[in-house]
């Protein structure tokens, strides 16, 4: 299915009233039935969705039995959907995990670089430390994939390519919670040394309904397949333990916070976005049917772009009261400094949401 595009929605960035950047955005609001309630620009878009991948990643790791076989906990579910700061709690968790399944840090096919988080950058710096795979910010999604290879009695070698088991199911994963055919899903390699799909963006914001949906029915008693009690696992760590899956100051991690469990938000690198809300009086008043999910995308992948329009987003429809987004507000409403620290621009928005109600994501 294509959505008819309306390039028409941008984040603006002003000096003295001057326009300087227009950045397109695109988004798409989806229901749990597949419903496409809203978007943005062109909510069609085929989309790298990078790290947004996370939760389905490990949901196939899930799938597994790794977690039961090695004693991974909801901290540890919670870092392998992560894009963490290489905080020492993140490190110190990603070791664990290996030696939990019995594995080390040089079998790790991501490498390290600096960190998200600039503060532990500069201190990193200052002692000339060299990071190395464990810092990568995927290394718990990297360590899940090996204990998740070792529950199906596969090597530990070559994990991280699309032709190994552990890639195989979660190929079949993201087809599955997309609702889309194999030749309908690409494939690139993330940088952090491991497959990533691309799809359109709609399918991106259904697969956030489903893993918010299935939190609902855990909570409800609902969920009669064990896939819907592992997604619902995975939106529950995200949630409660938010902390791991960005880290401080981060706006995942502020995000979740603000919200109390009833959300679940990831990045994706280069301007990718995925919001997953449980079912709420706003979700019913948006026209939604259980559980709403996100995508959104920056066409030119500017990562503080996209934080603003994702804030934007959720004030515009209603999902965030002032309450909630004023963590978010230095995200949301960022401006720009000179040398001397004088504000030398500002952040407007100018979206014209489409109604797409009645459209169905098949």
């Amino acid at each position: 299915m294509t959505i008819p595009t309306h390039n028409n929605s941008y984040v603006i960035i002003d000096r003295n009233g001057i326009v300087e950047n227009r950045h397109l955005v695109h988004a798409a609001v989806v229901d749990s039935t597949g419903q496409l309630l809203l978007s943005l620009g062109n909510p069609s878009r085929i989309t790298l969705i990078r790290s947004a991948a996370k939760p389905a990643q490990a949901l196939a790791v899930v799938e597994t039995g790794a977690l039961e076989q090695f004693g991974f906990d909801e901290v540890d579910l919670a870092l392998m959907c992560a894009s963490h700061s290489s905080e020492e709690r993140h490190v110190a968790r990603a070791q664990q995990m290996l030696e939990k399944s019995q594995h080390t840090e040089d079998q790790l096919r991501c490498g390290g670089h600096p960190s998200i988080n600039s503060t532990i950058n500069r201190e990193w710096i200052k002692r000339g430390f060299e990071p190395t795979g464990i810092y990568n910010n995927c290394s718990g999604k990297h360590a899940g994939m090996l204990a998740g290879a070792k529950a199906i009695a596969s090597s530990s070698e070559d994990y991280h390519l699309l032709t190994h088991p552990i890639q195989t199911r979660v190929k079949r994963v993201v087809e599955e919670l997309a609702g889309l055919n194999e030749q309908d899903v690409l494939w690139g390699l993330d940088g952090c040394n491991m497959p990533a799909p691309a799809l359109p963006l709609f399918h991106l914001a259904k697969v956030y309904a489903s893993f918010a949906q299935a939190s609902d029915a855990l909570a409800s008693g609902d969920s009669t397949t064990p896939r819907v009690r592992h997604m619902g696992r995975i939106f529950n760590a995200m949630s409660r333990v938010p902390e791991m899956v960005g880290g401080e100051g981060r706006f995942d991690t502020l995000l979740m916070r603000a919200f109390s469990g009833a959300i679940i938000g990831k990045v994706g690198a280069d301007g990718c976005y995925g919001v997953g809300l449980r079912e709420s009086e706003r979700t019913k008043s948006l026209g939604a049917v259980g559980a709403i999910g996100i995508a959104v995308k920056v066409e030119d992948g500017n990562l503080d772009i996209l934080y603003a329009a994702v804030a934007e987003i959720l004030e515009q429809l209603k999902i965030s009261g002032r309450e909630n987004i004023q963590s978010l507000e230095t995200y949301h409403h960022p401006k720009i400094h000179n040398s001397m620290g004088i504000v030398t621009g500002t952040t407007s928005f100018e979206f014209n949401f489409q109604s797409t109600r009645g459209m169905l994501v098949l």
